[in-house]
């Protein structure tokens, strides 16, 4: 049955529609974020780098879904610009670890503070209304995509 047999909307109706925004809303909240000297995988693996440590390239090409030598290209870009180091990891010397340098940490929470102001400054047109609606569909949107 679709929307105009029930009245309610199916998830055929309503997929196309959440898809579109989710993807509207994530680009543009990157475009918001981005640096002219970086792309959005050096953008996104500095930011989870300052958020959880060092880590390896290899589990560093596993979270952003692109091969290791286009991560090696990524981290040798970060690492260019002064914003990551690389270091033997201590525990096993065979391997290498990344990590956010001061400047990396400074630059990262330049571009957070350029997405959240962007994003706060539209969400603070919404009336409180329209808030409450959208934090509920943040909540369902999370929901969906942690199943």
């Amino acid at each position: 049955m679709t929307e105009s047999e029930t009245n309610e909307p199916s998830p055929d109706d309503i997929g196309p529609e959440v898809r579109r925004a989710v993807g509207r809303i994530y680009r543009r909240v990157r475009s918001e974020m981005h640096d002219e000297q970086l792309g959005d995988t050096a953008v996104s693996v500095l930011a989870y780098l300052v958020k959880h440590g060092p880590q390896t390239p290899g589990l560093l090409s596993e979270l952003e879904r692109v091969t290791p030598p286009a991560m090696n290209q990524t981290i040798n870009i970060l690492q260019t610009e002064g914003l990551v180091t690389r270091a033997p990891d201590p525990s096993d010397g065979r391997k290498v670890l990344v990590a956010a340098t001061d400047q990396g940490i400074t630059r990262a929470a330049e571009l957070r503070t350029a997405k959240h102001v962007w994003l706060n400054s539209r969400l603070d047109q919404l009336s409180p209304a329209e808030r409450r609606v959208l934090v509920e569909a943040a909540r369902i949107l999370n929901e969906i995509a942690g199943s």
